[in-house]
């Protein structure tokens, strides 16, 4: 299925569409087509996303606050504006150093 959860062809900031939860994690899928996804998330400060590895590469770009993200066991902290590449098929994970909130893009392909 292919779709988009937020409305097409009207202008928005990320930042302004995704909330923090406290102690949680909050996730709003922006596309979901079939060659990939977009997804929007919100971390609390302390909240993580276990090692794991996924079959496509993945873009993690982040719009607020200060995150990690560890890839094949190299710690990498990135800040609002920069952006990384998580290669398919390689263990990584995410953890908030502070709160901060990223878009996620996966390509299948």
């Amino acid at each position: 299925m292919e779709k988009s959860i937020f409305e097409l062809a009207m202008k928005f900031r990320f930042n302004e569409k995704v909330e923090y939860s406290a102690e949680g994690i909050v996730s709003k899928r922006v596309l979901d087509k079939t060659v990939g996804n977009v997804t929007l998330f919100a971390f609390d400060k302390g909240q993580r996303l276990s090692t794991h590895s996924a079959p496509f590469d993945a873009m993690v770009q982040v719009m607020e606050g200060k995150g990690e993200v560890i890839i094949n066991e190299e710690s990498f902290i990135l800040e609002a504006g920069e952006v990384i590449i998580m290669p398919a098929n390689i263990p990584h994970a995410v953890n908030a150093v502070e709160r901060f909130k990223m878009v996620l893009t996966m390509i299948k392909g």
